[in-house]
């Protein structure tokens, strides 16, 4: 019986190899989605440990908040952006889970982050959402819920309009492009809450902003801020 399911094994592996979703070669055994060299490699931050970091300084004088934290640093052709791509553009949405799971970990050391009352992902419009079959700051949210114990929601912040991708715009063009795209569809159930708004990926903030200003103008609400990553530029 052993030996036979050693057989199936080496012939599932050969059929459906396990392969690391940074470097893509096969994954020793025991490890899961990207192997221990990769996750050496890649560049976690500390921002959680500090209300003052890279990330808040993008923001800083913009809007108000409270709490920033990405959990790794992109660099093009870095480690971390296979997997993101695998996550947006590969229909990988358990990766998402993982790295939220994760990213939840660490914000539980973290005292920024203990008073949450809502996680809110960046929504996707229902034309993208579709053709993805899923949104992927949504997952991710759903894997830092898992960890935080604090539920999340992608029906209170809500995309009003159809907006271009952002990937290869510039800055000024990023920050028109989002411009009033965002709005909230049940107030009350923020007023007077710390919201975390969550996205994959920080590059000018210009996003994350247009999201705050929505939820600003809509109630009285503290802001933080989470992302997988952020864009080094």
């Amino acid at each position: 019986m052993n030996t036979l399911r050693k057989m199936t094994s080496g012939l599932l592996g050969l059929l459906y190899p396990r392969l690391c979703l940074s470097c893509g070669l096969e994954l020793p055994p025991g490890e899961e989605k990207i192997c221990l060299h990769c996750v050496a490699d890649m560049h976690f931050t500390d921002y959680h440990l500090s209300l003052e970091n890279h990330f808040s300084d993008r923001l800083f004088g913009r809007i108000p908040f409270y709490a920033t934290s990405a959990l790794l640093t992109f660099r093009k052709g870095g480690k971390t952006q296979p997997i993101l791509h695998e996550l947006k553009y590969k229909g990988n949405h358990q990766i998402g889970v993982e790295l939220g799971r994760q990213h939840g970990r660490i914000l539980q050391e973290s005292p920024y982050f203990q008073q949450l009352d809502w996680i809110l992902p960046v929504p996707l419009h229902i034309k993208k959402k579709r053709l993805r079959g899923y949104n992927q700051s949504a997952v991710y949210a759903q894997g830092l819920s898992e960890i935080l114990q604090v539920p999340f929601s992608d029906h209170i912040l809500i995309r009003k309009t159809f907006t271009e991708t952002q990937t290869k715009k510039g800055k000024d063009e990023r920050f028109q492009n989002v411009n009033s795209v965002f709005g909230v569809a049940q107030p009350k159930l923020i007023h007077q809450k710390h919201v975390l708004i969550v996205d994959d990926v920080m590059t000018t903030g210009a996003t994350l902003e247009s999201c705050a200003n929505a939820l600003l103008s809509a109630a009285d609400v503290r802001i933080s801020f989470a992302t997988i990553a952020i864009a080094e530029y």
